[in-house]
């Protein structure tokens, strides 16, 4: 079982679900049950997959809860521009979000890819690289 906080992405992924957290403090309140709920969700089920996948002691577990998150950070970058077309967020702040979004989601990515090569080697292949 790998130790979730040590994951560099995941740390990413919470320190910008704090952020949201505070930006969405600002929103109309009649937003609270609407956009700002589903904003905060989408952020924090990025960082929460994350967490999940690593406590399931399987690589294809592993993965399939990357990709989970991944889904999650392409519904926050669209959150975020609906949240910049609504006159909500500035521009200066969503180029602030979308970039640390764009950065998480390739983070995600090459984790991906590197979990998926693990699942794609025979065993003693695995042994070789594990040592």
């Amino acid at each position: 079982m790998q130790d979730f906080k040590k994951i560099q992405v995941w740390q990413k992924a919470h320190t910008l679900t704090l952020d949201i957290y505070k930006a969405t403090s600002t929103y109309p309140s009649h937003e609270l049950y609407g956009l700002v709920s589903q904003i905060r969700r989408a952020a924090s089920s990025i960082a929460t997959n994350i967490a999940e996948g690593c406590g399931r002691n399987t690589n294809p577990d592993f993965h399939r809860f990357l990709v989970i998150a991944s889904g999650s950070a392409s519904e926050v970058e669209y959150l975020f521009m609906l949240s910049k077309d609504l006159g909500y967020l500035s521009e200066e702040q969503f180029m602030f979000f979308e970039e640390r979004v764009t950065e998480i989601k390739r983070m995600l990515s090459s984790l991906q890819k590197k979990v998926k090569n693990k699942l794609t080697k025979s065993p003693k292949e695995q042994q070789l690289t594990e040592n």
